[in-house]
Formats: C-alpha cells, structure tokens, sequence
C-alpha cells in the first residue's frame, strides 16, 4: 500500500516557524521507519495497512503536537486486495531522468 500525505497546519504563518509543524509531520513519518519521500506538496509513504492507516493519524497528531492550533491533513491512499502493491518505484521510476 501507498500513501500521500499533505499536512496544513492552521493558522498559516508567513514565517519559518510555520515549518515546525510540517518538520515534526515527517520526523513521525521517518520515526515509523517505513519507505517514504518526501515531496514539494506532501509525503508518500509506503507499507502494510495496519502500518500506514494508524501512521496516518499519528503525522496529523504530531502537526497538532508541534504547536499548530489546527490542521487539515490531504490523504490519498492506494492498495491492492493482496496488500503487494503498488509501491512508489512502480509508479515513478520510468518518469524520473
């Protein structure tokens, strides 16, 4: 299974602080040490769904741990009935140089 996960966390500052609260998102991420990669406008993650599901929720809480007062968390999720797939290099690797 895959998973993207973009956090907003709220209010949105105009300053370096505002990253903190996006640090500490993919410091939980990394923490869980799953595959994952880091994007411009989110993190894809992948694992078992037991692995990626409670995972999901803990970046969600860890923004809200970090300070921000809320958070709106974008999530897409793919997987298959074997749990084999798909994994990132699957869906990337021919598009990369």
């Amino acid at each position: 299974m895959i998973a993207e996960i973009q956090v907003v966390p709220r209010p949105l500052i105009k300053t370096e602080e505002c990253y903190k609260h996006v640090d500490a998102a993919i410091a939980a991420i990394s923490a869980s040490g799953l595959t994952y990669e880091v994007g411009a406008m989110g993190t894809t993650i992948e694992g078992t769904p037991d692995q990626i599901w409670p995972l999901l929720r803990a970046v969600h809480e860890a923004t809200l741990h970090a300070g921000a007062e809320g958070c709106m968390s974008i999530m897409k999720v793919s997987g298959a009935a074997d749990d084999n797939g798909p994994r990132v290099h699957d869906l990337v690797d021919m598009h990369r140089a």
